[in-house]
C-alpha cells in the first residue's frame, strides 16, 4: 500500500496497532480518512470490534466511504480486498500512467501522527520529496548496498518503520527481512537464519535481545550496521551492542516525525564516546542551527538551545492545524523541534533535553538529562527519567521515576544520597518512584507526561492519607 498509494497520490495515514476505540476514532475523524483498511485484529486487539463501537461500519463517521478487510470471512458491510485487486485489473497501464503524471514530489502522500510524548498527537504531513530523500539519506549514512539484508523489527506504522526501515533499504537495493512485531527471540532468530548484515530499533530493543537466555546461540557475525533511535544510548549497553552483537558501524540517529524523520546520525567510524554523548551530525541537504528559544538568537558552539532545522525534510505541516503548523516553522522555513541541544565546533549535536521539559525550581532553570545520566550511572540503576512535579513553595521539585537491574534491590536515600555526592543540591531528586517499566510511543519515546502524571497522583494520595 506505501508504495501504490503514493503513486496514485493518495495519502497513506499510518495507524498504531495498538490504539484503542477512543483513539481510533480520533484519528479517523482528525485525518477525514475516507477508506480503510483492515484486517481482524492482532495482539489481543479486535479492530471489527472496534470499528463497531464508534460506529466507523454503522456510518458514523461522515468522511469514510468504505472499509477493505484483508483476510478470510469477511465481515458483513466491508469489502473484501480481493474485490480491490480484480477491480484493478480493469485499470489500464495508460490511465494509471496519466494518472501518475499529475502527482508531484511535494504533495502530501503521507500522514504520520505525532508520538504524543507532550499531548495530543497531531496528523504530520509528508511528501515524496521528504520520505524518499530522507530515507535515503540514511541508507547512504550506513552505506547500504544490495548485498545488506536488514532485520527490520521496528513498527511499520511509524517513520522508524516506513521510511527509515523500508524507504532506506528500497533506495539502496537491501532486502528487508521484517519482524510482525518485537520480539528479541524472533530478531535473533532472523538475523541468525537470514545472515542480515543490519539490525534497527530502540537502546530496549537491544538491551531485550542481548539479554535473551540464549542469546549465546545465535551467530550473529554477519551483522555489520544498524541504527539506534528513539533516545541516547548509555556507553556500556553501545559497548555490548558493538562487540557481543558484532555491530561495529551501529549509528545513532536523531530527529523527528516533522522532519520526515532523520535529522542526524552518527558517521560509521565515530568514536564510542560521540555515538553515546551525541547524536551525530547533519544528514547531508540539510542546516542546522541551535536558537535562544525565546528570542530565536542564534547560539555559538557549545552553547545549549532550541535546535532547529530547514531543508527539504521539513513537513508540509500539521493536518487542519495552521496554528500549530505556524509555531512550529518559522517564517525563514525553519521546524522548531522543542529540543534543547548543543553543536560542537565540529558539527556533533548533543542533546540536552527537551524545552517542554526544563524544571524550573525556585527560578533555577534543570534539565533533567543530567539528573537521570548521575541516576543511571550507579550501579543498581538499569535506566532512569526525570520530570518536574508540583510544588507549592519552589513552583516545581525534581522528581524520577526508576527502573532497577533485575534482581537487584536498592532504596530510594541510597539514590538521593548518590546524586548529593555527585549534582548540585537544587538538582537532587526529592521524590524516587521504582517501576518496572515506562510508558512508551510506539517509536519507543518515554511519555514523560504520564510518568509525570502517575507520580503526581501518588504524591496526592499519600498527602490525603
Amino acid at each position: 500500500l506505501e508504495f501504490a498509494l503514493a503513486k496514485i497520490g493518495a495519502i497513506l495515514v499510518t495507524v498504531n496497532t495498538s490504539l484503542r476505540a477512543p483513539e481510533v476514532e480520533y484519528l479517523l475523524r482528525q485525518s477525514d480518512t475516507s477508506t480503510l483498511v483492515t484486517i481482524r485484529g492482532f495482539r489481543g486487539v479486535d479492530y471489527i470490534a472496534t470499528l463497531d463501537e464508534i460506529g466507523a461500519t454503522r456510518g458514523a463517521l461522515p468522511a469514510l466511504r468504505r472499509i477493505v478487510f484483508v483476510g478470510d470471512r469477511v465481515p458483513a458491510g466491508l469489502m473484501a480486498y480481493e474485490d480491490v485487486r480484480a477491480a484493478a485489473c480493469r485499470v489500464g497501464d495508460a490511465a494509471l500512467e496519466a494518472h501518475a503524471e499529475r502527482i508531484g514530489l511535494d504533495d502530501v502522500i503521507n500522514m504520520q501522527y505525532t508520538s504524543g510524548t507532550t499531548g495530543f498527537p497531531k496528523g504530520v504531513m509528508l511528501s515524496s520529496r521528504n520520505i524518499v530523500n530522507n530515507g535515503c539519506s540514511l541508507g547512504d549514512a550506513l552505506a547500504f548496498t544490495p548485498a545488506d539484508r536488514l532485520c527490520l523489527c521496528v513498527p511499520l506504522f511509524h517513520c522508524f518503520g516506513c521510511v527509515i526501515g523500508v524507504l532506506g533499504a528500497f533506495t539502496h537495493g537491501a532486502r528487508l527481512c521484517p519482524i510482525e512485531s518485537f520480539d528479541p527471540v524472533r530478531v535473533l532468530e532472523t538475523i541468525h537464519r537470514e545472515r542480515c548484515t543490519a539490525v534497527y530499533g530502540v537502546p530496549t530493543m537491544f538491551l531485550a535481545e542481548l539479554e535473551s537466555a540464549d542469546f549465546a546461540r545465535y551467530d550473529l557475525t554477519s551483522l555489520r550496521t544498524g541504527i539506534m533511535a528513539g533516545a541516547l544510548c548509555p556507553e556500556p549497553l553501545m559497548r555490548r551492542v558493538m562487540t557481543d552483537m558484532h555491530l561495529p558501524e551501529i549509528a545513532i540517529a536523531y530527529g523527528m516525525t516533522e522532519s520526515s524523520p532523520g535529522i542526524t546520525a552518527t558517521p560509521r567510524d565515530a568514536s564510542i564516546e560521540r555515538r553515546t554523548q551525541t547524536v551525530g551530525v547533519a544528514l547531508s541537504d540539510q542546516q542546522i542551527k541551535v536558537v535562544d528559544p525565546v528570542t530565536g538568537a542564534a547560539r555559538a558552539a557549545g552553547e545549549r538551545g532550541e535546535i532547529c532545522v530547514r531543508g527539504y525534510n521539513v513537513m508540509r505541516g500539521y493536518y487542519n492545524n495552521p496554528d500549530a503548523t505556524r509555531a512550529a516553522i518559522d517564517a525563514g522555513g525553519w521546524l522548531h523541534t522543542g529540543d534543547e541541544a548543543a553543536i560542537d565546533a565540529d558539527g556533533y549535536v548533543r542533546i540536552t533535553g527537551r524545552i517542554k521539559d526544563l524544571i524550573i525550581r525556585g527560578g533555577e532553570n534543570i534539565s533533567p538529562k543530567e539528573i537521570e545520566d548521575c541516576l543511571r550511572d550507579h550501579p543498581s540503576v538499569a535506566d532512569a527519567y526525570v520530570y518536574g512535579v508540583a510544588d507549592a513553595f519552589f513552583g516545581e521539585a525534581v522528581a524520577a521515576a526508576v527502573r532497577l537491574k533485575p534482581d537487584i534491590t536498592a532504596d530510594v536515600d541510597d539514590l538521593i544520597a548518590w546524586c548529593e555526592t555527585r549534582i548540585a543540591r537544587f538538582k537532587v531528586p526529592r521524590d524516587v518512584r521504582f517501576v518496572t517499566a515506562f510508558p512508551m510511543t510506539a517509536s519507543g519515546k518515554v511519555q514523560k507526561y504520564k510518568l509525570r502524571e502517575e507520580h503526581e497522583q501518588e504524591l496526592q494520595k499519600i498527602r490525603a492519607s
